[in-house]
């Protein structure tokens, strides 16, 4: 049977522990994926590797100050998440995906979170926020650690948020540098249950991003 995407569809599905992928990029057939072994990243405890840090206290990239934004252009961001790169020749999310996600952005239950050099977008994620519970879906970077900056500066806002659960889905060597673990899906099933009771604003309108990244990094040393 074919999947119809839309905003109830895929909200009802994330709280059910379902998210949809599709098998490549050309691809129209879109399935329910429900991993028994779940990747999660600790947000108050992320690892950030030495020379990570080191930057982001600078907010520099390769000696560059760049920039945050958050939902400025999300189509963007999910449009680069699916292209085929050198080192990713295939991707699962193909253009029914990428308008459904659009969709659940205008709806506010999708978000971008952008790195900028010089106006130019060279690096960022997006991924689904409900409740306390934050699902990041896909990243990408056109330059050295964009995609790193945006993770942390990501945990730095879900931190500030109060979110309870940072959830990657899967696990893979990116992650692993960040500390990512798995759970059994019983156990998420039982995390998230709370955590969608939580009310969350992903936008932190109320403080800098510097600011943002700054309380992180203090709260990870004092811990």
């Amino acid at each position: 049977m074919r999947i119809h995407l839309n905003t109830e569809t895929l909200l009802s599905a994330y709280t059910q522990g379902l998210f949809p992928m599709a098998d490549d990029a050309d691809s129209d057939e879109v399935h329910w994926v429900c991993p028994q072994h779940r990747g999660q990243l600790s947000i108050t405890q992320m690892h950030i590797p030495r020379r990570l840090k080191k930057n982001l206290r600078a907010m520099k990239i390769g000696g560059v100050p760049y920039t945050i934004k958050i939902n400025s252009d999300f189509k963007a961001v999910i449009t680069a998440c699916a292209a085929q790169t050198q080192n990713r020749a295939k991707t699962w999310i193909n253009p029914e995906i990428i308008d459904a996600y659009c969709t659940l952005h205008k709806d506010g239950f999708a978000h971008s979170l952008e790195c900028w050099q010089d106006d130019v977008l060279i690096g960022g994620l997006y991924g689904v926020s409900i409740g306390g519970i934050f699902c990041g879906e896909s990243m990408f970077s056109r330059r050295r650690d964009a995609s790193k900056v945006a993770l942390a500066h990501l945990a730095a806002r879900l931190y500030h948020a109060r979110y309870a659960i940072l959830d990657t889905q899967f696990t893979n060597d990116h992650l692993e540098q960040f500390g990512v673990y798995e759970i059994q899906h019983e156990d998420y099933m039982k995390a998230l249950k709370p955590a969608l009771l939580k009310k969350c604003h992903f936008d932190c309108d109320d403080i800098s991003e510097l600011a943002l990244i700054q309380n992180y990094l203090k709260m990870q040393a004092a811990s």
